[in-house]
Formats: C-alpha cells, sequence, structure tokens
C-alpha cells in the first residue's frame, strides 16, 4: 500500500498507507490537490465548520469517539453489496440512527448536515461507489441517509473484499534510499 511522490527537486518521498482504500484515497486526494494547483488556483483546505456553519458547541473529535465507543457506538458491520464484502462498516442510516438516538441531533436533517461535517473532517470515509460518488460531489449531500451507502472510521481496519482500485495503477519498483522520517497518515 506504497505509493511514491517526486517533488520538483526531484526528490523521491514514499508514503505507506495502512490498507488499499486509503492508500487509494490519499493519491486520490493528492491528484486533486496538484490539478487544483498547477490549474493557478489557490488550493487550501476549507473548514467544514465554516462552511456548514456548525455551533460552536459541538466538538466532532469527541463525538467521534463516542460513535467508535464498543458499547454504545455504532456497531462495525461485515456487509455485501454488488459481489463486494465491506468489512468493518457500517451504513450511513445507522449514523442518522445513531446520532438520532444519541441526543446529539433533533431530526434527521440536522443528522446529514453533522454527518457530512464528520465525512469532510476525515472522522468518516466513504466506502462503497454509492457513498464515494456522493463524497466526491455527485449528489445533493455530501453524506447519505440511506442502507446501501456504505462508510468506515479511518482507523477500523476497513477492507472490501473483491475490489478493485482505481484506474490508477501503482507501478512496482524497487525502493530504495533512506528513511527520512517514519510516521503514519491522518487525514484531518
Amino acid at each position: 500500500f506504497v505509493f511514491k511522490l517526486t517533488a520538483a527537486k526531484q526528490q523521491d518521498h514514499f508514503f505507506q498507507a495502512a490498507y488499499l482504500e486509503e492508500r487509494d484515497a490519499w493519491v486520490r486526494d493528492i491528484k486533486k490537490a496538484i490539478r487544483c494547483i498547477d490549474g493557478g488556483q489557490r488550493f487550501a483546505r476549507k473548514s467544514t465548520r465554516k462552511s456548514i456553519r456548525l455551533p460552536e458547541t459541538i466538538n466532532l473529535s469527541a463525538l467521534y469517539l463516542s460513535m467508535k465507543d464498543p458499547e454504545k457506538g455504532i456497531k462495525e458491520l461485515k456487509l455485501e453489496k454488488d459481489k463486494k464484502v465491506f468489512n468493518h462498516c457500517f451504513t450511513g442510516v445507522s449514523v442518522i440512527d445513531w446520532l438520532v438516538s444519541s441526543n446529539s441531533i433533533r431530526n434527521r436533517k440536522e443528522g446529514l448536515m453533522l454527518a457530512s461535517s464528520l465525512l469532510s473532517e476525515g472522522y468518516l470515509q466513504p466506502a462503497g461507489d454509492t457513498s464515494k460518488a456522493a463524497a466526491e460531489g455527485l449528489s445533493d449531500t455530501p453524506f447519505l441517509d440511506l442502507t446501501d451507502a456504505y462508510y468506515y472510521f479511518p482507523d477500523s481496519g476497513f477492507f472490501c473484499e473483491g475490489n478493485s482500485s482505481d484506474d490508477d495503477v501503482v507501478l512496482k519498483e524497487e525502493f530504495r534510499g533512506i528513511v527520512v522520517k517514519q510516521g503514519c497518515l491522518l487525514k484531518q
């Protein structure tokens, strides 16, 4: 799950993700940033809190930790769709249901706004084609309150059996050089 970035000064930087979908998401987002910069646009990550106007009292980090609680949080399941098995994921409906039952929101419309914020800030990730298309702007909202829209926590160990990667081809090559800094990718 390694990908390589070559900087303008011909320096190679190798990054390793925890699993295939995480690697593909990073490659896709980095390509989007490169296209933005090459097009002469200023690239800056926009805060969801400002664009959606979340109340200052909402702490997305604390909410995320509550959602991941093994006892009272959202249950991670093994779901199947289009001959693919999605492990450690959950549906959009289960997220909204959990937000309503935990009194985090008053109604499903507020739930969509809050779940969209969690998605934009990287606390949730889209898992299937339906949720990925919505997250990329092909739907009215980035988060879908549907039973066939799958999501996962970025650090859950999510993987999809029978999944084919994006059209990106990662060339196999021998990795050489010195490890300058070792760490973990965190999309926040």
